[in-house]
């Protein structure tokens, strides 16, 4: 396997390397409009395990024996650069010696909600995350639970951001992600026969517990951002708002671990099939929830809250 020695912080692909991990993509980058930047073995090998395109591998000086461990195609690009001259592109505190450039997956509508699926959508909505490591840790929930895709709304940190990509333990090279407008969001998923929820902490405005909602059909679930929750604007366009119970003396709950909750109660309803179906608690909003409320009524987030309350 061939290698090309850099000994310059001026070559073209290291400069590349170390500008996607500075700006990271927003979208997709599949169709060849831009690279993104990943670090460490795992992660390498996780891109090429679900089929992505690596450009080009940077391995530091006498650590080549990573490479072995690594299916490349043979048009991959590699570059051998002394240690210190890949860690001054890297972005970790403790660089690991190989990284590489790849195209990230080129996703669309219909790998989210096509009709070819034997079982009804579960999508998550990111309205403003900006925390890269709860965005990758949802993105890791998603793909635990069962989830069908994530679309990320204007304000939400790239999931190609190196420590989202670090948090999702490679599931962003899996999960379909869209990066989309508020109103094409809410439009698509509408016009799938979605029902949308958000969130609050507790039992106001409506809001049901969690393993009180059928969370088995058609479901998008709104996570907000860690410090407002979900703005006024996207909560109004929710059918209901959905709690999660706590007992114990915490006002909120992390994004992350929000989510994954949610997550988990829609897997373990749909794991139930039929049998949820007589459960009589458990109905989707009524026509009286899908009108009631202005979008200041309906809020669901405040200063000191992430989702709806869910920090």
């Amino acid at each position: 396997m061939p290698l090309r020695i850099v000994q310059s912080k001026q070559n073209a692909r290291l400069k590349e390397l170390r500008r996607a991990l500075a700006h990271p993509l927003r979208e997709s980058g599949g169709d060849g409009r831009g690279l993104a930047g990943i670090e460490g073995p795992n992660l390498i090998e996780e891109a090429l395990r679900a089929g992505l395109r690596v450009a080009c591998v940077f391995v530091a000086e006498g650590a080549e024996d990573l490479l072995e461990a690594l299916p490349l195609a043979p048009e991959t690009e590699i570059l051998l650069l002394p240690r210190a001259l890949l860690d001054s592109a890297l972005a970790t505190e403790a660089p690991q010696p190989i990284a590489a450039l790849v195209a990230p997956p080129d996703w669309t509508w219909a790998d989210l909600l096509g009709g070819q699926r034997k079982t009804a959508p579960l999508v998550v909505v990111l309205a403003g995350i900006q925390d890269p490591g709860n965005l990758g840790a949802i993105l890791r929930s998603a793909e635990a639970f069962g989830c069908d895709g994530v679309l990320s709304l204007p304000g939400t940190v790239s999931a190609w951001n190196p420590k989202a990509v670090r948090a999702s333990a490679g599931s962003v090279f899996r999960v379909p992600l869209l990066a989309v407008s508020a109103e094409d969001c809410f439009a698509r998923l509408r016009e799938a026969g979605v029902t949308i929820w958000t969130t609050w902490t507790t039992a106001v405005h409506g809001a049901r517990p969690s393993d009180h909602v059928r969370l088995d059909g058609p479901v998008a679930l709104v996570i907000g951002n860690e410090g407002n929750g979900v703005p006024d604007v996207l909560a109004a366009q929710a059918h209901g708002a959905v709690t999660i119970p706590c007992p114990g003396p915490v006002e909120s709950l992390n994004a992350a671990v929000a989510a994954s909750v949610l997550l988990y109660e829609a897997s373990r309803q749909r794991a139930a099939g039929n049998a949820i179906a007589s459960h009589p608690s458990l109905n989707h909003p009524t026509d009286e929830d899908l009108s009631a409320g202005t979008p200041a009524a309906r809020r669901m987030g405040h200063p000191d809250s992430s989702i709806g309350g869910l920090r």
